[in-house]
């Protein structure tokens, strides 16, 4: 399944903060393309995981309006996909068992379930890892399993919030590249929450930079780097000057 495209027009998001509110979001407008992989980044408290709340359904905006493809965002679907930094796998389930979980809830029949699970786990690297239990998977493992779960609602766009950032830098990198595979393999509208510029800009089409609390889009950075993408590209120009644009403005928000 091709993925979908979402829009922000003029979204705000306003939780209760004791006697008064927080501002988190402030007139975001903003589309991402169908197949597109976009990254986001910003200051902590800025903001970004509530936008991917929002598409994912968690919450609701304030103001505005958030469409997937025309249609408004009433809640969670399957249509949405989501991996958090924590990978949340059932620890009683093996790497199969838990991406058999997202099937279950598909209500894909049993007989069919096993069959997808193991292709879902080769999708993301880990053929022979079947049977293997949580505690017996390294810290890039337990994610992949994470990443397969999610992809076996066959969702229509993949919403991931740090999921990388408690991983050691090579598996991150190597996370990275799994993921620009899967994406091209799969066609599904990524949405990538990140802390790492150079990570944002190593993965993305598009990356938007948040201003902080409440969040703005300060800019939104077009990514011409060509695909596949190499670890070359990191000590290039056009990749620096691509880095430093974000960073000044992360720095002035310091």
């Amino acid at each position: 399944m091709s993925g979908s495209g979402i829009r922000f027009d003029n979204v705000s998001k306003r939780f209760s903060a004791g006697s008064g509110e927080v501002l988190a979001l402030d007139g975001v407008s903003l589309d991402i393309r169908p197949g597109e992989l976009m990254t986001v980044v910003g200051p902590s408290g800025c903001g970004k995981s509530t936008l991917l709340d929002l598409v994912a359904g968690l919450t609701e905006p304030s103001g505005g309006e958030l469409t997937i493809n025309g249609s408004p965002v009433r809640g969670p679907g399957l249509d949405r996909g989501v991996v958090f930094q924590q990978y949340a796998l059932l620890p009683w389930r093996t790497a199969q068992g838990n991406v058999e979980f997202g099937l279950e809830a598909k209500g894909v029949p049993r007989r069919d379930r096993a069959e997808l699970a193991r292709g879902y786990l080769e999708l993301v690297g880990l053929d022979g890892f079947a049977k293997r239990y949580p505690h017996e998977l390294s810290g890039g493992m337990k994610q992949r399993v994470a990443i397969a779960r999610s992809l076996a609602f066959d969702p229509e766009v993949l919403l991931m919030d740090e999921p990388f950032a408690a991983l050691d830098e090579q598996t991150r990198m190597t996370m990275g590249d799994e993921l620009l595979r899967i994406w091209a393999a799969t066609g599904k509208t990524v949405v990538f929450v990140t802390h790492s510029l150079t990570e944002a800009v190593y993965l993305a089409d598009e990356v938007i930079v948040m201003s902080p609390r409440p969040g703005r889009i300060v800019d939104h950075l077009q990514v011409s780097l060509p695909r596949p993408r190499t670890y070359e590209m990191l000590s290039g120009d056009a990749f620096g000057t691509l880095r430093d644009r974000i960073w000044r403005h992360i720095r002035k928000s310091a």
